[in-house]
């Protein structure tokens, strides 16, 4: 018997218990920016639909992204924390992956991409056969620059006219044929907001004197 927690931050909120590869209990909030306070309280409301506690999990899934610095770091720090502490496996999967699985298992065309918003006039993307596995990406650029292929994705109206998913189902996440893309989280580029590392001096500034010869 498995209880699964799978988690993904890196648009909004989703979260999802699956038991036994079927789902318990699936929540989303759709704040792109209220990750670090509603993400626990969501959890521990879908743990209490399925009649769980933290303790009957036996593994946690985490989206890896790509998505933007803040929201992503919060869902995969939260999935880590919790596997660590209850000492149950963690797995990363690529959270554009679980779309494209999404689109395959619907009937996707030949080939596709799926798109999420990267902000700054970009998205992050991934290109996938039928069957829903990953042929180039993810990547990040300007809607101009994707190929010309159907498009799925929470990102996808920013580039065209969708015609898959248009967003990241958290069940989807705990499919076990997505392939482990690791713990780390794929930001694809520099955070918008850096820690400085310049020394800067906090001595009062004083005018130089400049003795003069008469």
């Amino acid at each position: 018997m498995s209880w699964t927690l799978a988690l993904d931050t890196s648009t909004v909120v989703e979260a999802a218990v699956m038991h036994d590869g079927q789902v318990a209990a699936t929540g989303t909030v759709d704040d792109a920016r209220a990750h670090a306070e509603q993400l626990a309280p969501l959890v521990q409301r879908l743990l209490t639909e399925s009649g769980i506690a933290p303790g009957d999990l036996t593994d946690v899934v985490v989206g890896v992204g790509p998505g933007p610095f803040t929201g992503l770091r919060v869902g995969v720090a939260t999935g880590m924390t919790l596997a660590e502490v209850i000492g149950i496996p963690v797995h990363g999967v690529c959270s554009l992956d679980a779309v494209a699985a999404q689109w395959a298992n619907e009937g996707a065309p030949a080939e596709f991409l799926v798109v999420s918003d990267a902000r700054r006039r970009e998205v992050y993307w991934a290109r996938y056969d039928a069957s829903g596995q990953r042929l180039e990406g993810p990547h990040v650029g300007a809607p101009s620059t994707l190929p010309a292929l159907p498009l799925a994705g929470p990102g996808a109206a920013l580039v065209g006219e969708p015609t898959g998913p248009a967003r990241l189902s958290a069940a989807y996440l705990a499919a076990s044929s997505l392939p482990d893309a690791g713990l780390e989280p794929l930001y694809l580029r520099r955070p918008d907001a850096e820690v400085s590392h310049q020394v800067k001096s906090t001595l009062p500034r004083t005018r130089s004197s400049v003795s003069r010869t008469r």
